[in-house]
């Protein structure tokens, strides 16, 4: 069976303590139930998370739909947002996880990456570094994320045209997001192999298109 790989860039930063990374999780645990009831996603997506702040960890390794349990999530008092760093370890975990094509086997479909952060990279020379290697990643989409009144959109539009903000870090608005999330994956699960253009669904009120 081909995967769906889909991997979460979350910013764990300080500035996400409290209220917002405790929404972030409940914004994540309706993702994956949303996700299990629909068939197509059950058989074939694969989830990895990777948390930023001032250190960079994968907290859920390349793991099917079914047996996901999603891992704690925690933030540190205060510090720097390494996207750049998570960049790096996003490359050497697509390089190591999604299994390519040969003569043997069918590889996965074209990994989807969705990246959230509050901020803005401070490691930026490393983040510019990494843009290009990302892109060599053949990601089928690449969705950034804008995440309350801070956050900075102009490093994510060096990296994708698809970058869209939330003018709230609450429940309400982490959860319509994560539930469009889904509806995205739902949507690229259904036309991987058909074309390499997907198509998302338009995003809910509480998301907004950076133009």
């Amino acid at each position: 069976m081909r995967r769906l790989p889909v991997y979460l860039l979350l910013d764990t930063s300080g500035s996400m303590r409290g209220e917002p990374i405790e929404s972030v999780k409940v914004g994540l645990q309706a993702m994956v139930s949303s996700l299990r009831q629909d068939p197509f996603a059950l058989e074939s997506v694969y989830i990895s998370i990777i948390t930023f702040d001032r250190e960079v960890k994968q907290i859920l390794s390349l793991t099917e739909l079914e047996a996901l349990q999603l891992p704690d999530i925690t933030t540190p008092d205060s510090g720097p947002t390494h996207l750049g760093a998570a960049l790096e370890l996003l490359c050497q975990k697509v390089d190591a996880e999604v299994r390519i094509s040969t003569s043997d086997q069918k590889g996965d479909w074209m990994p989807l990456l969705f990246i959230m952060t509050d901020g803005k990279p401070s490691d930026l020379q490393k983040y510019n570094q990494m843009i290009p290697e990302v892109k060599k990643r053949n990601f089928g989409s690449i969705i950034a994320c804008a995440a309350g009144a801070k956050a900075d959109v102009a490093p994510l539009k060096l990296l994708t045209d698809q970058v869209y903000s939330l003018d709230t870090t609450d429940s309400t608005t982490f959860r319509q997001f994560f539930k469009w999330v889904s509806a995205s994956v739902s949507v690229g699960n259904k036309s991987v192999g058909v074309s390499d253009d997907i198509q998302l669904p338009p995003p809910p009120p509480e998301v907004n298109t950076v133009i």
